[in-house]
């Protein structure tokens, strides 16, 4: 796919880009904004489940907004395509390793990375430690889940926009068909973040969820960086 910026006031095309790769890098970039007000500013560990087409910008983003980070995992259902991602960030100069358990390496996570279209549950609430921080990036139909209720429930809640995150998401979404949670106790999303409406972490035990399903004034915003930096 394509994507094409206009000049806003007189709709001259400006530039044509390569949307996939626009795409990719805009969504691991907001991820990794959400995570300078969510995660712990000293976590070491960052795990990425997910071996697909987000998953090495994934990895890359939170490192440039968290240097902290010493060592970054990867799982996958499949270990071959998890070994090729390895690879692949190996080959851009990022070690990552490979994770065999889930349930062992989320548990000691700071940060968790999702990028998949898992329908059932991957990370379990349970397994998340005092201080975590879970990013969900996938399962952006209301069908799809990467989390459970028990992570819903114990994490402090963000989104990307409500519009989107609450209507078409199936993490906040089903839970909040299912009575679970409410619209309220999604406490800020990204404008509010940034625009100093909401601290984000408020201290250092916290339980912290960023859900994201992606918006139009991403890839604006990252066309537009492109373009100056040509």
């Amino acid at each position: 796919c394509l994507y094409l910026l206009l000049d806003g006031a007189t709709g001259i095309p400006k530039a044509l880009m390569e949307g996939k790769t626009l795409t990719v890098r805009r969504t691991a970039a907001a991820s990794a904004l959400a995570a300078t007000f969510c995660a712990r500013k000293d976590s070491a560990l960052h795990l990425m489940v997910g071996a697909g087409a987000l998953s090495v910008p994934l990895i890359q983003a939170p490192r440039a907004a968290h240097p902290t980070i010493a060592k970054t995992l990867l799982w996958a259902r499949d270990p071959k395509k998890a070994e090729a991602k390895i690879a692949e960030c190996r080959r851009a100069g990022v070690a990552v390793d490979l994770a065999r358990d889930l349930e062992a390496e989320a548990r000691r996570a700071d940060i968790i990375s999702c990028a998949t279209l898992s329908s059932e549950p991957l990370v379990r609430g349970a397994w998340l430690k005092p201080g975590a921080h879970l990013d969900l990036v996938g399962a952006y139909l209301p069908t799809l889940r990467e989390s459970d209720d028990e992570a819903v429930k114990r994490a402090t809640l963000f989104c990307d926009t409500r519009a989107g995150a609450l209507k078409e998401g199936g993490d906040l979404l089903q839970p909040l068909k299912a009575g679970i949670i409410r619209e309220s106790d999604v406490v800020a999303d990204l404008a509010d973040l940034c625009k100093g409406r909401h601290p984000g972490r408020k201290s250092a035990a916290e339980i912290t969820l960023f859900k994201s399903v992606g918006t139009a004034v991403e890839d604006l915003a990252a066309a537009k960086l492109m373009l100056e930096r040509l």
